[in-house]
C-alpha cells in the first residue's frame, strides 16, 4: 500500500485538546507504553473522523495495525462522548440567549431494509434523525441522534420540557407543528391566503432557519458523519464526539 502525505482542515486547537483528554485518560488508567503517543492518536483520531478514511488507510500511515487504529479510534471516541453536554446543561448555556434554534437533520447509515426503524420515508433511505440546537448565530450548542420523526424526537429527549421550564423562545420549522411550550413555528398554508402579518412572521421564520442550517452544517464538515458505518450506540457516541470538539474549538 502506498502511503502518502495529507492535511486536514482544523485549526491544531483540536490537535491540542484532544491530546490533553487523552494524556489525562491515559494517567487514570495507568497506562505504561503505547504503540502512538497521545498526540499521534488524537490525530489518528481526528483524521478519521474528519476525513472518513478507513482504519487499513489510516494503520498503514501511522504504522500499526488496523486492529489498533481501531481501537485508538474507539477510546478517543468514548472519551470525547462522555464529556458531551447534557440537555440541562446545553439549555444552561443557552440561558442568556434571546432563543435558541431547534432542528432535525438525517444522517445516512448502512442499515438493511428490514431494519425499518431507521427507515427515513421522506428521503428513501437509511437513517439517523439528529436533533440539533443551536444559538441566534448559528453556533452549535447540543446534538443527539434518534429513530423518530422531528417532534417526537424533541419530546423524547425533553427538549421542549427543557426550554419551557427556563422560558427560553425556541424558533423551529413546519416539522414541529404542535409542540407547544415555547416553540415557535411559521404559518401552514399557501401564502396568498396568509394575512400580512403572518406572511412576515413567516419571513423572519425564512431568515431565522437559514442561521439554522450552519449548525447542521457544522456537524456534516466531518465527513465521517455523512455515511455511518457502525453501530447505533458508537452513531451515538461519535455525534457526541463531533459536538465536544465543535464546542472545544469553536472559539
Amino acid at each position: 500500500m502506498l502511503v502518502y502525505p495529507s492535511g486536514i482542515d482544523l485549526s491544531s486547537s483540536a490537535l491540542r485538546f484532544l491530546s490533553a483528554q487523552l494524556r489525562a485518560h491515559r494517567r487514570r488508567r495507568g497506562t505504561r507504553w503505547r504503540r502512538l503517543s497521545a498526540d499521534h492518536q488524537a490525530l489518528l483520531a481526528l483524521a478519521h473522523l474528519r476525513c472518513g478514511h478507513t482504519y487499513s488507510q489510516l494503520a498503514a500511515g501511522f504504522g500499526v495495525g488496523t486492529t489498533t487504529a481501531h481501537r485508538y479510534i474507539a477510546e478517543a471516541v468514548d472519551v470525547l462522548a462522555a464529556l458531551a453536554p447534557d440537555m440541562a446543561t446545553a439549555v444552561k448555556m443557552a440561558a442568556r440567549k434571546a432563543f435558541v434554534l431547534l432542528d432535525g437533520t438525517l444522517l445516512p447509515i448502512d442499515r438493511i431494509a428490514a431494519d425499518r426503524p431507521f427507515y427515513s420515508g421522506k428521503h428513501k433511505k437509511h437513517g439517523m434523525n439528529v436533533q440539533v440546537i443551536a444559538d441566534p448565530h448559528g453556533r452549535l450548542l447540543w446534538a443527539s441522534p434518534g429513530a423518530v420523526h422531528d417532534i417526537k424526537a424533541a419530546r423524547t429527549h425533553g427538549i421542549i420540557d427543557a426550554l419551557t421550564d427556563a422560558s427560553l423562545a425556541c424558533w423551529e420549522d413546519k416539522g414541529y407543528q404542535g409542540a407547544g411550550g415555547p416553540v415557535r413555528v411559521p404559518f401552514r398554508d399557501r401564502w396568498d391566503r396568509l394575512s400580512t402579518g403572518q406572511q412576515a412572521v413567516n419571513l423572519s421564520h425564512a431568515r431565522i432557519r437559514a442561521l439554522g442550517e450552519q449548525a447542521m452544517a457544522a456537524l456534516k464538515q466531518w465527513r465521517l458523519l455523512r455515511k455511518l458505518r457502525c453501530s447505533t450506540t458508537r452513531i451515538t457516541d461519535t455525534v457526541k464526539a463531533v459536538l465536544v470538539l465543535h464546542l472545544a474549538t469553536a472559539g
